[in-house]
């Protein structure tokens, strides 16, 4: 045999370790019963929060461009309305760039997105209560 077999603690509960956590459940069982079980915690009642509804901001259209870029497709967001202010413009493009996983820029008061991305950003703007209507092919 090798040095480690020597040295191996049994675990058949002999004693050897000291007492034996288990030996208090075949105790329990030969007399017949189990410990109660602990009685259910009820979850408090749910609060339900009202969401506000979204204002709508205005219609958008999207267009999906490859003219006069290189055969590369381009998604272009126009026609926003005049009370949004460029600065939510340029937030809404970087949230859209972030969502849609592309490149894309602010030009004027259009966005480009690189690739064809319409179907999430239509999804992205519809949430965030605007109107995308697709336009042009």
């Amino acid at each position: 045999m090798s040095k480690r077999s020597k040295n191996k603690i049994s675990i058949d509960g002999d004693g050897s370790l000291g007492s034996n956590p288990f030996a208090g459940l075949d105790a329990g069982l030969d007399a017949g019963s189990l410990p109660n079980k602990p009685a259910p915690v009820k979850a408090p009642p749910s609060v339900e929060v009202k969401k506000k509804p979204i204002k709508p901001k205005g219609r958008v259209e999207l267009r999906r461009e490859k003219a006069g870029r290189g055969g590369k497709t381009v998604t272009t967001l126009r026609e926003f309305p005049t009370h949004i202010p460029l600065s939510e413009l340029d937030k809404l493009t970087f949230e859209l760039k972030k969502t849609c996983a592309c490149g894309g820029t602010l030009k004027g008061r259009a966005i480009e997105l690189q690739g064809d991305v319409r179907d999430r950003v239509m999804a992205e703007l519809t949430k965030r209560g605007y109107q995308p209507v697709r336009a042009g092919g």
